[in-house]
């Protein structure tokens, strides 16, 4: 396993290192700024739309949804991208959407092996380690394995089944409702909702857990 992967994560999943391709995307950058190409405010607004306005609140709030209606899970599972429209969530690749329901029999994992296909319209932009080529090896020889380097153990008996991401399919990995989560608002439990449990290499968050963070 290379070292970016590695610490990728271990440290939250972020990581300070460039590929050569970054470096190559940030020397275009400099230059089409530089010759008037490209307005470096607009660059920074479209940015901040997907890392943080958009981010992963817009697939929380889907899930969280799920979870509160059945008539809707019902509907995401049949048609996830007409389900997901209907919440406003309609953009740039995620157009064509499957959900993927996690079970205590059946846990989902979405990969790209190709490239770093991701369904920016409900997750934002994807983290560095889903476009690593360590990460899109070991998914699909060593799910398992995967799900142990991000913290995530699961009983033997449970199915893994790894999802390949591509331009015409994106998929959003709908977790497991934490128990003790009755009665909440969809409003609460999009906050149990992280990135890495709509991608399957996490779980959602307990209540006890959200209390730990909140703290």
């Amino acid at each position: 396993m290379s070292h970016s992967y590695d610490h990728a994560i271990g440290h939250n999943h972020e990581t300070s290192e460039l590929t050569d391709t970054e470096l190559r995307v940030r020397a275009l950058e400099s230059i089409l700024v530089e010759k008037g190409y490209v307005d470096p405010a607009a660059l920074d607004e479209l940015i901040e739309t997907y890392e943080t306005r958009v981010g992963p609140r817009n697939g929380a709030h889907v899930v969280a949804k799920a979870w509160s209606d059945e008539d809707f899970a019902n509907w995401l599972f049949e048609d996830a991208t007409a389900a997901i429209s209907s919440l406003g969530y309609i953009g740039r690749q995620g157009e064509h959407m499957v959900a993927l329901r996690n079970t205590p029999e059946k846990h989902n994992i979405v990969v790209c092996t190709l490239c770093s296909c991701y369904p920016w319209t409900v997750l934002g932009l994807p983290p560095v380690w889903y476009k690593s080529a360590p990460y899109r090896s070991k998914a699909v020889r060593d799910p398992r394995g995967v799900l142990h380097d991000f913290g995530v153990e699961l009983p033997e008996e449970t199915e893994i089944c790894v999802w390949d991401s591509t331009a015409e399919v994106r998929y959003l990995v709908i977790p497991r409702r934490p128990e003790g989560t009755d009665g909440w608002s969809e409003e609460d439990l999009a906050r149990l909702i992280t990135r890495d449990s709509m991608i399957g290499t996490g779980l959602a968050l307990s209540p006890g857990e959200l209390q730990e963070v909140a703290e």
